[in-house]
């Protein structure tokens, strides 16, 4: 008779020796089943049991029961069965089967778990699981498929292939995986020294597929290598054995559908997911790299406090005498060039481990004072700009500490701003008065562009110029073509912008307004910060962190705002400073690192709280 409802069970077998339910599908069962009565384990094996009509059933008809449960592919019946076995209700008239409709993410989530036990080899386990549950981690034919790749039966695998056939949807997708099993046949061959059957399965099997031709080629030369060692370090491959077997069965597991076979590790990679997505949404997340399941703990999401950032000053720079116009670290990170009204410009070198600086060497002579410093790519040369009424640059070799160049076209010029081509020995320059110069690292103008007042210059790494000039807007030019394009348009003056790395958004520092985050792609307003103060004077702001998350803006109440890159509400306000906070540089490799320059003449290191208490301690030391 049916047992709670259920139709007629599939047969299975009793195993008389050890009264387990044996099954023809992957998973077989081999422990003693346990019951509330220790006698129970002694009756006869037909020794019965009754269901709630008091209708006798055999133990062999429960078992059979039992299985027909365990192999439901849908997984909507479970049974609950007490520690596996017939328990003592046989006193109560009642068989132990409980039934429960598991909705699609249960069965789901039943499978994933059950992945990931029979990952790190928890079988039994799984067993239970799915005897409980009802619910199959895989297709019977897809299961069978796994077990003849693991052992290595390739001709069994390919024949159990052609059987899976329907289910793969990629166009060639049966011939990709036929191609990485004859792969792994033929490495196996050559590694049990049989090399003619290996150059049999290379011309006869792997050839005739017509695919991949060109690694065909290569797996040629793999028989001629006379240490294994060579040969696996050039295929890329571990040898024969379980690791090799194993990840050759997460290369084709990516064929199948998820209701056939699930992805490999389907449920780490759902929590690398998320927790990706946690340190994407962590306001304070700044340190470099992505986080991984060994990072955090699952228990709790992933948040971070305000003491990661860099908060405190942990070093203040006071060689200069008058207001600090502009500060810039290079771009390899080693150095920080700072430049002043007093017309000295000064080079300090940065220890990457303990983020303390000390002073290298300064350049004077710049009767205008430095309102604008540009490194070149390689970190040897900048180039030193003064304020509206100076008509010339320095170009200085700070590798020989020396002035490389200075360039001087015209007295009315206006030179104020100036920009680094890739390349290193190239650069563009301009000003407020209409010039807009092409010249190389010698100081020789190359082409001009007339009739621009530019207001600020940047370059981005694939070489395109942008320019904003005196009309509010941001443009391309090219001087091959002399053509220009505008991309952005204001409605209040553009005091200064810097590019993000990639060059695809930029920051602009706005007249009155503050600042704002355009995308250069799309040439769309992105966000409008809150909070600084920004009137007429020029000021620089700075993107930051590992993934260039954060942005930084002096301010005319002299303080240093920061904000998170998708909020426009300031996330910290940094005070120190005595007057406007001109420019703030991030370093370009230390995520916990920035500079800010201010009119009081200082220059201020800020780090985290862990850093000031090591830079503290090695000043204390020395």
């Amino acid at each position: 008779d049916d047992v709670a409802g259920c139709p007629p069970p599939k047969r299975a077998r009793l195993n008389p020796t050890t009264s387990t339910i044996a099954e023809d599908s992957k998973f077989s069962y081999s422990q003693p089943m346990h019951t509330a009565n220790p006698n129970i384990s002694q009756q006869p094996l037909m020794s019965s049991v009754l269901d709630d009509n008091n209708t006798t059933l055999t133990t062999s008809d429960t078992a059979t029961t039992l299985e027909r449960l365990k192999q439901n592919l849908n997984g909507n019946i479970s049974n609950n069965i007490n520690n596996s076995s017939i328990s003592s209700s046989t006193q109560t008239n009642h068989c132990q089967l409980h039934t429960k409709i598991f909705s699609n993410s249960e069965k789901e989530i039943l499978r994933l778990i059950g992945q990931h036990l029979q990952s790190v080899g928890l079988s039994h386990t799984v067993d239970s699981l799915i005897l409980e549950s009802g619910c199959v981690l895989e297709h019977e034919q897809a299961s069978n498929f796994r077990d003849l790749i693991i052992s290595g039966k390739w001709t069994e695998a390919l024949i159990a292939l052609d059987k899976l056939k329907q289910y793969i949807a990629e166009q060639d997708g049966i011939q990709q995986m036929k191609y990485l099993i004859l792969e792994q046949k033929y490495f196996e061959l050559i590694e049990d020294e049989q090399a003619m059957e290996a150059l049999h399965c290379l011309r006869n099997e792997i050839r005739p597929l017509n695919i991949r031709i060109e690694r065909t080629h290569q797996l040629t030369a793999f028989l001629m290598f006379t240490s294994m060692k060579d040969m696996y370090k050039a295929a890329n491959w571990s040898g024969k054995g379980f690791a090799s077997r194993d990840k050759l069965m997460e290369k084709l597991q990516k064929y199948f559908p998820p209701d056939i076979m699930l992805p490999p590790k389907r449920l780490e990679s759902l929590l690398s997911q998320a927790i990706q997505l946690q340190q994407e949404q962590c306001t304070y997340h700044v340190e470099p790299g992505r986080l991984s399941i060994e990072d955090v703990s699952l228990l709790q999401d992933h948040t971070c406090s305000k003491q990661t950032l860099p908060c405190v000053t942990v070093q203040t720079l006071t060689n200069h005498t008058d207001e600090v116009w502009f500060c810039k670290f290079s771009p390899d990170g080693t150095k920080l060039a700072t430049g002043s009204k007093d017309g000295n410009l000064y080079i300090y070198d940065v220890d990457m481990t303990t983020y303390k600086l000390k002073l290298r060497k300064h350049f004077d002579g710049h009767s205008f004072g430095i309102g604008f410093i540009a490194w070149c790519p390689f970190s040897r040369y900048i180039i030193a700009c003064g304020t509206d009424e100076c008509s010339e640059i320095w170009i200085w070799d700070i590798q020989r500490e020396e002035q490389r160049s200075r360039i001087h076209h015209t007295p009315d010029d206006s030179l104020t701003c100036a920009a680094w081509l890739p390349c290193g020995t190239r650069f563009v320059c301009g000003g407020s008065r209409g010039q807009f110069y092409y010249c190389d690292i010698d100081g020789n103008v190359i082409d001009n562009w007339e009739g621009v007042r530019l207001q600020c210059l940047n370059v981005t790494s694939d070489g395109v110029i942008l320019a904003a000039d005196a009309q509010k807007r941001i443009s391309s030019y090219k001087f091959d073509s002399l053509t220009d394009q505008q991309i952005i348009h204001e409605d209040h003056p553009i005091m200064s912008f810097t590019i993000s790395k990639d060059g695809r958004l930029a920051l602009l520092n706005i007249a009155t307004q503050g600042v704002h985050l355009w995308d250069l792609h799309d040439r769309q307003l992105l966000r409008k910060y809150q909070g600084v103060t920004q009137g007429h004077y020029v000021n620089h702001a700075t993107f930051g962190g590992p993934n260039e998350e954060f942005i930084a803006s002096g301010s005319e109440d002299s303080k240093v705002y920061l904000w998170h890159r998708k909020q426009e509400r300031p996330i910290m306000i940094f005070s120190g400073h005595t007057r406007t906070v001109n420019c703030v540089s991030w370093h370009p490799i230390l995520p916990l690192l920035f500079a800010s320059a201010s009119d009081d003449a200082t220059v201020r290191i800020w780090s985290t709280i862990e850093h000031q208490c090591q830079t503290e301690s090695s000043t204390n030391s020395d």
